[in-house]
């Protein structure tokens, strides 16, 4: 063994003494914090329940927190019937009455067990986590039959619609209850109305994670690119696509903001 390694050993060994040292001598209470304390949150029975700080946006009885997109100043017209809320083609997409910024989201969603066509016309739905606009602007997850039926993949069920494909196709089959639990982080935009920060989505399917803090493009478009328009606080939308096939209801929806 030469003299220089001889030396950088001697000099890690006494680096490395030297650093255990300084550790014994810091006292551990500098780097405890006391404040602020995380206010006291009790969960739901399930993992589907609402906990105790949620806001109950459907709970099987009424729309009163929804209204029509067309008209505002109209409730929401789709049909409440046995602890769900369906679809009812022709009047529109319904949104909440409460705007939201950055919040968990947890929706329940059932394809009819005998839906009928292919592609995009089986069961087209979405959630649009903020309504921006007129028509359709937003930022759509997809709701779609995709358990036996293909189509493009990033209009496939979980996908950021026509932006990021799903990590996985976890759908069940027509006819049985799936799920959402959402985090949605808006975008920020700067005075003059720039992206400041891009929206980002965690979503999970059934319990299984298809979207991983995917940055969003912009609002969702069905030609041409996503783009961004400065908005601020915003509803959540839930879309009457207008396909032939049967239309698809939804159940159990709350949120926290955060």
């Amino acid at each position: 063994m030469n003299n220089k390694l001889l030396f950088l050993l001697a000099a890690c060994f006494f680096s490395a003494t030297t650093a255990v040292a300084q550790e014994k001598e810091i006292d551990p209470k500098l780097t405890e914090v006391y404040e602020p304390v995380p206010p006291k949150v009790k969960p739901g029975k399930t993992n589907s329940d609402a906990p105790s700080d949620a806001i109950i946006l459907f709970d099987g009885k009424n729309l009163d927190e929804w209204q029509s997109v067309n008209d505002s100043t109209k409730p929401a017209l789709w049909t409440v019937k046995k602890g769900a809320v369906t679809v009812k083609k022709g009047t529109g997409n319904i949104q909440t009455k409460r705007k939201f910024t950055d919040y968990q989201l947890h929706i329940e969603w059932k394809i009819p067990a005998d839906i009928t066509g292919s592609g995009q016309a089986r069961g087209n739905s979405g959630v649009f986590l903020a309504s921006t606009g007129p028509g359709d602007e937003g930022y759509e997850i997809q709701v779609l039959d995709c358990y036996d039926n293909t189509t493009y993949v990033n209009g496939q069920t979980g996908s950021i619609y026509k932006q990021t494909i799903p990590l996985a196709n976890v759908c069940k089959k027509p006819g049985e209850w799936q799920s959402y639990d959402i985090i949605w982080t808006a975008p920020r935009f700067n005075a003059d109305g720039t992206v400041k920060t891009p929206g980002h989505i965690t979503a999970m399917q059934n319990g299984v994670l298809v979207q991983n803090n995917t940055e969003i493009k912009g609002v969702t478009v069905y030609r041409g690119k996503p783009y961004y328009k400065k908005h601020g606080a915003a509803p959540i939308k839930l879309q009457d696509h207008g396909d032939p096939s049967e239309p698809i209801s939804y159940r159990n929806i709350w949120v926290r903001e955060l």
